[in-house]
């Protein structure tokens, strides 16, 4: 019903859904004129009595709608004032955003995701059912911000028989994915961080944003070296390295150790895809050899998505209060169904059989890609689930993939400062879910063919 107001002295058309309430409808057309700028704020409106000679309607209708409007804030009634229209905040323009680009390509080989289509559903079903049924109440209220005990207990075992961690449950904190957890654990360090040059350019801003100054930490291809004085903590990728994924050399991994013995430091092992291995048993953690020296942190993003958000610490025993403190001032626990359905998964060993068959996967895809890259250099394929392609002309292999609607990872952005360094393309050949690998791979060829 479309209803001219005039005569209270302000020219408005109202148009009332005659599909709701008249009550309703009214409020929906004073919160569209108010919204789109027909009713400025400060215009004064008729009184309830007025408006509803004018509108046709019930005085009790007109003062509910207005009542309404005021408790969320679109109107003001003061006593001798009147009703009139609030000042609303400002639009804020849309700006683009500054974060990972969440557009998807119409062919993705970005590092960084594996092929989300191999999540074990029916498994994930079956554990989540079983343990939720066997669980007590008490799972569903704040509970230990370190995390569950079926779960803490389930990681000691598993990284203990996989990975060779010094894992006791009562130094593990369960945290919403890897990132959370370096930023709880910047948070509590005193100093400046070392992180790896060339290395993930977010997780240096994770850091930062935690207050800590980035220091770079030179990378070869023996991994890292050059380990720092005066700084609180070295973040390292042994198993492989992240680019360039070479794995840390031995003699590099007692050098490692010794300097935080030596210097009081922290080192953070990030074991991002330690699973996968294929020219060989999967690399033991360099926590082993130092516990009370190494947090080593892992996640369930590379073996069953980053969409999970479930990741671990395994802490030193003197970080373990400072972690707990720091997180029950943030978001305090991890989700506890989440938490109960991955406990069941590791103590069935259904966690092991789907990493295995993963396993199986990738390195075929890996084999796939060294075929499609014969002529080119392909670096760090020994394990993991991306491939570093040096290349002299970065910007034109990208310009050339972006062509052809093909997604790739720049070495250039791992630089801490890449004035002067050597560019290349980074392909994560874990991404493409099947249906979209061949043709991801063809086009690669493709593209550096030219």
């Amino acid at each position: 019903m479309s209803q001219p107001w005039a005569t209270s002295g302000v020219d408005l058309h109202l148009d009332l859904d005659p599909g709701t309430g008249r009550r309703t409808g009214l409020e929906h057309a004073l919160r569209d004129a108010i919204r789109g700028g027909r009713l400025a704020p400060g215009a004064r409106l008729p009184a309830t009595r007025r408006l509803a000679v004018e509108l046709g309607l019930a005085r009790n209708t007109v003062a509910a709608a207005y009542d309404q409007l005021v408790a969320e804030g679109y109107l003001t009634a003061r006593r001798g004032a009147g009703t009139q229209v609030a000042a609303l905040p400002r639009p804020v323009a849309d700006t683009p955003a500054t974060g990972r680009d969440t557009t998807t390509p119409r062919l993705d080989l970005r590092p960084g995701s594996p092929d989300v289509t191999t999540f074990p559903t029916t498994a994930w079903l079956r554990a989540t059912r079983r343990a939720l049924l066997a669980a007590p109440a008490a799972v569903h209220t704040y509970g230990d911000p370190r995390g569950l005990p079926e779960l803490r207990h389930a990681l000691a075992e598993y990284l203990g028989r996989t990975r060779g961690v010094h894992a006791d449950p009562e130094n593990i904190v369960v945290t919403c994915g890897y990132m959370h957890g370096l930023a709880l654990l910047a948070g509590v360090l005193d100093g400046p961080v070392a992180m790896e040059d060339p290395g993930l350019p977010f997780h240096r801003e994770v850091v930062r944003r935690a207050g800590r100054t980035v220091v770079p930490l030179p990378v070869d291809g023996d991994g890292a070296h050059s380990f720092p004085e005066g700084v609180a903590a070295a973040v390292v990728t042994p198993a492989h390295q992240y680019p360039t994924g070479v794995p840390l050399h031995p003699r590099r991994r007692h050098a490692l150790v010794d300097w935080a013995r030596g210097t009081g430091a922290v080192v953070v092992e990030d074991d991002y895809d330690g699973e996968f291995r294929y020219d060989r048993q999967p690399l033991g953690a360099v926590q082993g050899m130092a516990p009370d020296h190494v947090v080593y942190a892992g996640s369930t993003s590379k073996t069953l998505g980053p969409g999970l958000r479930l990741g671990w610490l395994v802490l030193p025993a003197r970080l373990v209060d400072p972690v707990v403190q720091a997180r029950r001032h943030t978001d305090l626990i991890t989700a506890t169904p989440t938490q109960l359905a991955l406990a069941d998964l590791i103590t069935t060993h259904a966690y092991d059989r789907h990493i295995r068959s993963c396993r199986l996967r990738y390195r075929r895809r890996r084999d796939q890609l060294l075929d499609a890259l014969r002529g080119h250099t392909a670096l760090g394929v020994s394990a993991g689930l991306h491939a570093l392609i040096p290349h002299p002309d970065e910007a034109a292999v990208l310009a050339a993939a972006n062509a052809e609607g093909l997604a790739l990872g720049a070495l250039s952005d791992h630089w801490h400062d890449p004035a002067g360094r050597p560019g290349g393309v980074i392909v994560g050949y874990g991404t493409p879910a099947e249906h979209a690998w061949r043709p991801a791979l063809d086009t690669l060829a493709r593209v550096l063919a030219r």
